[in-house]
């Protein structure tokens, strides 16, 4: 995107924040008013909302006490409004939220995938509906790493996979994570109307299948995102927590000597907005960033890890990997706050992109690399604290591991018997422990180990008869598997192996697996 001119303007105590050189712009202003009616358009009576934050990308100004804002715009501008605790903007049919206005008087080039249809020059008023809502501190939100959908019938797995499970929940909103499609940018619409039957309000966050490949470069890379979503990057309140979504995918387009490609990156306008941004939060605030690729792979990210970590209180979540990992970054990964930040890389609701064996209602089971099946999380939020909850698609919400023991173990041969377990969304703050029968709780011992149930599989595809469906990707070295031997001298017949494991956030779960002592 473009680089806005400074523009210095002083709206009765609303001032602009941050500043870049170059470009010639305009000055678009505006009212952010309470719409009583929720008809999305200012009527007598409706009076402006002050203190609240507009912004063009980069800047940030403050609406002054009749709610309007004055801002600096150029030919390619998305302006939004910073939703405040306890308002809400207008969300449309498909529970997409619609919190800015496109400014691109020329529209989107002329692309394979259409973007943003020319909007003509800019309205006299810019004005931003928000309508009042109550937000508890202690609230839920649904996260979904890549849906991926490249099909009509890959949207339908995903309907009955997922969206049905989580239809009605009691979550505030949701995300969605990035790489919403694969590559095919049509499929945005389907995909909208089946997630919309969650009954929440849904923030997408762009991944590297929904851009416009055909596109020169990153500027133009999300025009059709754009036209469906809104800006890529964009912040807002919800209760105490403040949230971010970045888009960290760098489109390069072709040259005659490369393909085009994308790295992961945040450009000098987006830094200028997160310093804006960042600058006028409390630092007891907890700040969640929201992005499609881990922020490890981030080019700057050393430069984004300073601005958060003059906040105490943050995490981030991803997908992208199609595996699930817990990190915890410290001083070795470049992070220089005083305790580590905790970077999630979410479970995807795709899987393993939707391959593998379907079932009986002819859904693939699209077991991931690490051997976690596909899903979508639960994230609690309360106050500046949070925890996750792991839920694999049409599972209870106790399944949170697989135990693996050979089916029949000889009697002499019990206390050189591997057990294995794979906790799906364990990390290593979790602990883990078996026993068998009522003998004595044993510690196991966290390793990274191919998930053994994954491997059987890849040999089955192998076989002369193997099963039907998409291949499973190459196993991976699993961060969440555990590692422990069972008892000597067990006695004869079926034996239960009990498994506990609790997480980082103190939440207990159980698992067993029966085997025979021969």
């Amino acid at each position: 995107m473009r680089a806005i001119g400074m523009v210095v303007a002083f709206v009765s105590g609303c001032c602009a924040l941050g500043q870049v050189e170059g470009g010639q712009g305009s000055v678009a202003t505006g009212v952010v008013f309470d719409d009583l009616n929720k008809n999305g358009t200012r009527d007598a009576g409706e009076a402006g909302v002050p203190d609240v934050r507009v912004s063009n990308g980069q800047d940030i100004v403050r609406t002054d006490k009749d709610g309007r804002y004055r801002l600096g715009v150029e030919d390619d501008t998305a302006l939004f409004v910073i939703k405040p605790r306890n308002w809400m903007t207008r969300v449309d049919k498909l529970n997409l939220p619609r919190f800015y206005h496109l400014h691109k008087p020329a529209g989107s080039p002329k692309l394979k995938y259409p973007g943003v249809a020319p909007t003509g020059p800019l309205p006299a008023s810019v004005d931003f509906p928000l309508y009042q809502t109550s937000e508890a501190d202690r609230f839920h939100v649904l996260v979904f790493g890549d849906t991926q959908v490249r099909t009509i019938e890959e949207v339908n797995y995903l309907a009955h996979d997922i969206v049905e499970q989580v239809a009605g929940c009691d979550a505030a909103f949701s995300f969605s994570l990035g790489d919403l499609v694969y590559d095919r940018l049509e499929l945005y619409e389907p995909l909208n109307s089946v997630m919309a039957q969650i009954g929440v309000p849904i923030y997408n966050v762009l991944g590297n299948h929904d851009e416009n490949y055909a596109a020169a470069n990153d500027q133009h890379a999300d025009e059709t995102y754009e036209r469906v979503y809104g800006p890529s990057t964009y912040s807002f309140d919800y209760g105490p927590v403040h949230f971010i979504v970045l888009d960290d995918v760098m489109w390069h387009g072709a040259t005659d000597e490369k393909k085009g490609h994308y790295t992961s990156d945040l450009s000098e306008r987006q830094m200028t907005f997160l310093r804006n941004d960042l600058g006028e939060l409390p630092k007891e605030q907890l700040v969640v960033l929201t992005m499609h690729i881990p922020i490890m792979e981030i080019a700057q990210r050393e430069a984004l890890y300073r601005l958060l970590a003059e906040h105490p209180h943050t995490v981030s979540f991803s997908a992208h990997w199609h595996t699930q990992k817990q990190f915890f970054l410290g001083k070795e990964d470049g992070w220089p706050g005083a305790k580590p930040h905790p970077h999630r890389v979410f479970v995807t609701a795709c899987g393993c992109w939707w391959r593998g064996a379907p079932d009986e209602l002819g859904i693939p089971h699209a077991t991931m690399g690490c051997g976690a099946p596909n899903g979508w999380s639960m994230v609690t939020f309360d106050g500046n604290q949070y925890s996750i909850e792991f839920r694999a698609a049409r599972r209870p919400a106790n399944y949170q591991m697989n135990v693996h023991a050979p089916e029949v173990v000889a009697a002499a041969q019990t206390g050189q018997t591997e057990v294995l377990v794979n906790v799906f969304a364990g990390s290593e703050r979790s602990t883990v422990a078996m026993r068998v029968g009522s003998g004595e709780w044993i510690k196991l011992e966290r390793v990274e180990r191919e998930d053994p149930y994954f491997q059987a599989i890849k040999v089955a595809e192998e076989s002369e008869h193997p099963p039907r469906g998409g291949k499973l990707p190459r196993p991976a070295k699993s961060p969440h598997i555990w590692r422990g031997m069972l008892p000597a001298n067990l006695a004869r017949g079926a034996q239960l192996i009990e498994v506990r494991t609790t997480d980082m956030f103190g939440q207990t779960y159980f698992a067993g697996r029966i085997i025979r002592v021969e």
